[in-house]
């Protein structure tokens, strides 16, 4: 019986966005990457892989508006011919990103955008995007970098594309803040601020929710433990039905206003009980290292009578 042919993933988006930094992630994870490939050279990696990948290693072709012969929508169709005539296990990644922060990140890199040489950035990127919409609405894996740093969009690609248990989808559990913007890519979003507040004391404020006086404050509110518990049975009630339906991954977002005790300490909570239940989930605090600023926070609570409980 001769082995199935390696997977073979594009991975195209916005210039700017972060295709470079993707393939290096891949070719780290042990992927072969192929860059900028001539869209008339894709169509022969495509049909015959197995001659081109060592071990039948998976296969990474990065492709974007600069590429010889670059049609999306040409792109597209060609590649469902093939998926459908052969079954290949054929994939796509896009890298979106706001105009805006593309702006700024060719202004501070002080490159030149591909579709705009002689003309603003912006013009590049409005026409890039009109141009690639047909691409992002086919892709199977749409990433919006624009809040991530180098580090993020390296761990967002390990996540998904790293080695899996055979057909579980990869778990993230990560926390964060809303006064510092919602994640882009949560599956699952709990908002974390009906619990009282540790910021507003003095003693652990400057700790985080992984330590255990910040933890045990959160967990003395009334609401904590029924709430949480609810959460984590609806979890472990989701996951099986994610899995059957074919999904991928899987990131549960647990906010609070600054992202620093609340959210923390529930992200944790939640990934030991997933863990003890047999998933494999990673945990990442996306605000974890943000100081603690009171403006975030809002108001402080109304000062209770001693020895009264604060909701």
């Amino acid at each position: 019986m001769s082995s199935p042919d390696p997977r073979l993933l594009l991975v195209t988006g916005l210039s700017g966005a972060g295709k470079s930094t993707v393939l290096k992630v891949l070719e780290d994870l042990g992927w072969e990457v192929v860059d900028n490939l001539p869209l008339a050279l894709l169509e022969a990696l495509i049909d015959a892989p197995a001659k081109r990948s060592e071990a039948g290693r998976p296969i990474a072709v990065g492709i974007d508006s600069r590429s010889r012969g670059f049609k999306p929508a040409r792109l597209v169709k060609r590649i469902k011919e093939l998926r459908e005539d052969g079954g290949r296990d054929i994939q796509t990644l896009f890298l979106d990103c706001a105009g805006a922060e593309l702006e700024r990140r060719f202004s501070e890199t002080r490159r030149r955008h591909p579709l705009a040489e002689d003309r603003p950035a912006a013009d590049g990127i409005a026409r890039e995007r009109e141009l690639m919409e047909p691409l992002r609405r086919w892709a199977e894996h749409v990433v919006d970098t624009t809040n991530y740093s180098s580090n993020d969009l390296q761990q967002e690609v390990r996540q998904r594309f790293g080695d899996a248990g055979e057909g579980e989808p990869v778990l993230n559990i990560l926390s964060f803040g809303f006064a510092r913007g919602l994640p882009r890519n949560a599956d699952l979003v709990f908002d974390m601020r009906y619990l009282r507040n540790p910021h507003w004391d003095a003693k652990l404020r400057p700790g985080t929710g992984l330590d255990p006086d910040v933890a045990a404050y959160v967990m003395a509110d009334p609401a904590y433990e029924d709430s949480v518990a609810q959460i984590e049975r609806l979890l472990l009630t989701l996951l099986p039905r994610y899995r059957a339906e074919g999904k991928s991954y899987v990131t549960v977002a647990f906010g609070c206003t600054g992202g620093r005790h609340r959210s923390v300490h529930v992200a944790d909570r939640v990934a030991r009980t997933l863990r003890a239940a047999g998933h494999e989930p990673t945990v990442t605090h996306r605000n974890l290292d943000s100081a603690p600023q009171d403006g975030l926070e809002g108001r402080p609570p109304p000062a209770s009578p001693a020895g009264a409980g604060q909701a």
